[in-house]
């Protein structure tokens, strides 16, 4: 090894002030005084959330349907209300978190080779990320705008097929395919 491949870096110095930590304990003080002030004004609106919502969630940006917010899940269904999943698994593969479990069967119908037999998301485990959404090939799965999912057990959190099917009906109107 050369020495000139060797850099060495000096340490920068610290000054009074900065040892003692003061001025960032003002600057943060500051932050918390002017959030307080806004509050107090009027300027920034508090919701107080189990009796007020936020209802200015954009649901269309850029005159496409793509959402900027991402809630819960849902399953799809085709024209003729089966579950339009094709159980290709891309979905799952492409899952970071590793949330989304699928157990494909034969179709009983004739246009397609398997559907999901089972079809579970770990909503707790889940990042929101949705690569689930974008690695569909038939747009099977969607994340909603619905955030206030609320669930005592671990059990519960756990969405399976006929209740990520119970979400698209309950969203349909608001948000269409």
């Amino acid at each position: 090894m050369k020495s000139t491949d060797v850099i060495e870096i000096a340490e920068p110095r610290m000054t009074l002030g900065d040892q003692f930590f003061l001025p960032q304990v003002l600057v943060g003080l500051g932050t918390t005084m002017k959030h307080m002030l806004r509050v107090w004004t009027g300027t920034d609106r508090v919701i107080q959330y189990p009796e007020e919502r936020r209802e200015d969630i954009p649901v269309v940006e850029g005159g496409m349907h793509r959402r900027s917010y991402r809630g819960v899940h849902r399953l799809n269904r085709d024209e003729e209300g089966r579950v339009k999943c094709v159980a290709c698994f891309m979905c799952a593969t492409a899952c970071p978190a590793h949330c989304i479990h699928i157990e494909a069967d034969e179709s009983p119908w004739e246009d397609r080779e398997k559907y999901p037999a089972k079809f579970d998301i770990d909503e707790l485990r889940c990042i929101y990320c949705g690569m689930c959404e974008e690695a569909c090939p038939v747009d099977a799965i969607e994340l909603t705008s619905l955030y206030d999912i609320v669930g005592l057990t671990r059990q519960e959190m756990v969405f399976d097929k006929s209740k990520l099917l119970r979400v698209y009906d309950e969203t349909q109107e608001v948000e269409p395919i």
